[in-house]
């Protein structure tokens, strides 16, 4: 038997609970851990960007990048899907080749910096690999770097930062 609890308002999950026995069980345990982590405790909106997937050769290399870095935090589903939380929006990454680069037309995912050089140095000690130095722009000063997957993204500061 498994009960399900939620509360909720006309916007948002405000907190669930789920409960099981056996193999039901197990298999809940896991979704707890992704409520957990934050996935299904956050606002969700109507027609509002909620999710980002991103592709990855290597899971666990992703995952120790971000969680470095950024200190994202994870839950695993399987061996070719993992989800994060703690990114300003969340996601997941899914076992690909693939990769997303301006170059080839993707979006730019772009982060934001209080210490543009510091985190410019972290990524390159966590493996990352800086695509565009740190150029000025109408606004601030940014650069573009490659996870250890190859994807880009861009990390952002104000220009008096």
């Amino acid at each position: 038997m498994a009960f399900l609890i939620a509360q909720m308002d006309k916007s948002s999950i405000k907190s669930i609970k789920i409960e099981a026995e056996g193999e039901i069980g197990d298999y809940l345990d896991s979704l707890n851990t992704f409520a957990t982590v934050g996935a299904l405790t956050t606002s969700i909106s109507n027609e509002k960007i909620n999710y980002v997937e991103f592709p990855a050769k290597d899971i666990e290399k992703t995952k120790a990048f971000f969680r470095t870095i950024f200190n994202w935090s994870f839950a695993d589903f399987g061996p070719e899907y993992v989800a994060f939380t703690d990114a300003g929006i969340n996601g997941g990454f899914f076992k690909s080749d693939s990769v997303v680069s301006t170059e080839k037309g993707s979006a730019l995912i772009v982060f934001y910096s209080n210490d543009l050089e510091s985190t410019q140095s972290k990524i390159e000690n966590s493996g990352g690999s800086i695509l565009k130095p740190i150029f000025s722009f109408p606004g601030g000063r940014r650069f573009h770097f490659s996870d250890p997957n190859g994807n880009e993204y861009a990390v952002w500061s104000d220009l008096n930062k």
